[in-house]
């Protein structure tokens, strides 16, 4: 099951409070104070697990709480901390305060932690009170109250690119085709329910993940359909590509449709960049001059055949060098392995014909990274052949 909104309530462990004790020992008259300090609460910690996909963990259990302090002791002994609490969620979770509306933050990266309900601090013991004036106090604090609150947590799933049209235009075709996920497809509308990724790997150990989200209709902004749920899944990608199915009666309107939908969602998501993929070429006539779709505001246009394998290479190569454009604009540099153009070092492309299958498929999200000691190694045995 697909779960990506829950609320849940969080609470930090109340931290323990401080002794009151004094030092009894033969031979040492007047020992004085020896209360120790109460240990702190532990704190409720979210951490992002690039393992879990969904937040299906939250979805039967409300309630979290972190362990307590334990109590000051005697002889200055201070009792021990309460251990944490923590909770992994998926890379792209958004925590928000529901009473207050907050945003807390969110976490993106692999280990990345959030606290979102601090541990109560450990109550002092009595030899804190001393003074020079005062030897034998009997004062001590009792431990604070831990952190509590109920907050929000929104899955954004992270993707460079992100398939958006109206049902049957062939997004989950075509994402099982060029990678290892394998969504649900069948011949009628609404076959996918729930968001989908994939891993697009291409030679030269280039990879990007991509999106597949619900089917949009006409109305969608007032609820038809699935309505904008699943929209906030493609808010992250750096392209969006839509798909409109060239057995579409009016293409042009669709694209259309598909443009205003986008803006009535979010006037940031509509000026995101996008190509226009017309998928379903494998059912035009041979002889057909081709339906022609204007489209002014997207950086290209690419005529696809999901199931016949037709132009693929062209609109994976295409995708590819625009991602390699937003990541120069953020400033993150190229791909690390983007500068052999496709090839490998064999000289092989890794393709035959038009296919992508040949270029390798992963049905996870985990990026995979060639091994330093592993390409020295076999540069070494280049040299010596």
């Amino acid at each position: 099951m697909f779960v990506d909104q829950v609320t849940i309530r969080v609470e930090g462990g109340v931290g323990g409070s401080g002794s009151e004790a004094f030092r009894r020992e033969s031979g040492v008259p007047r020992g004085g104070p020896a209360g120790g300090d109460g240990g702190d609460g532990g704190s409720v910690i979210l951490v992002a697990d690039p393992q879990l996909a969904t937040l299906t963990d939250f979805r039967y259990r409300a309630e979290y709480r972190a362990d307590r302090g334990q109590h000051g002791e005697g002889s200055n002994r201070t009792g021990r901390r309460g251990k944490d609490r923590v909770l992994r969620v998926p890379p792209g979770t958004l925590v928000r305060d529901v009473d207050s509306g907050e945003l807390l933050g969110e976490l993106l990266d692999e280990g990345e932690q959030l606290v979102v309900a601090q541990g109560g601090r450990g109550g002092r013991g009595n030899a804190r009170f001393a003074t020079a004036t005062r030897q034998a106090p009997r004062n001590w604090e009792p431990g604070a109250e831990g952190e509590a609150r109920t907050v929000e947590l929104t899955l954004k799933l992270i993707a460079d690119v992100g398939l958006v049209g109206e049902p049957n235009a062939g997004k989950s075709t075509l994402l099982s085709v060029v990678s290892g996920a394998r969504p649900r497809v069948a011949d009628y509308p609404f076959t996918t329910l729930v968001p989908n990724l994939g891993v697009v790997e291409m030679s030269g150990y280039r990879s990007f993940v991509m999106a597949d989200i619900p089917g949009l209709i006409e109305g969608a902004h007032e609820g038809k359909g699935l309505g904008h749920r699943f929209l906030r899944h493609v808010e992250r990608t750096r392209t969006l590509a839509i798909l409109v199915p060239l057995d579409d009666p009016d293409p042009q309107a669709a694209y259309q449709r598909l443009r205003r939908e986008l803006t009535e969602y979010s006037p940031a998501l509509a000026t995101r960049p996008h190509c226009l993929v017309l998928s379903k070429s494998d059912l035009e006539a041979p002889d057909d001059e081709g339906v022609r779709v204007d489209a002014p505001d997207a950086w290209a246009t690419f005529r696809i055949s999901a199931v016949a394998q037709q132009g693929l290479t062209e609109l994976l190569e295409g995708l590819w060098s625009r991602l390699e454009e937003a990541r120069r604009a953020e400033g993150r540099g190229p791909h690390p392995q983007a500068e052999g153009s496709g090839e490998d070092e064999s000289g092989d492309s890794g393709a035959e014909g038009d296919s992508p299958g040949a270029t390798g498929v992963r049905d996870t999200v985990t990026r995979g990274e060639p091994d330093p000691e592993e390409e020295e190694w076999w540069s070494r045995v280049d040299e010596k052949l």
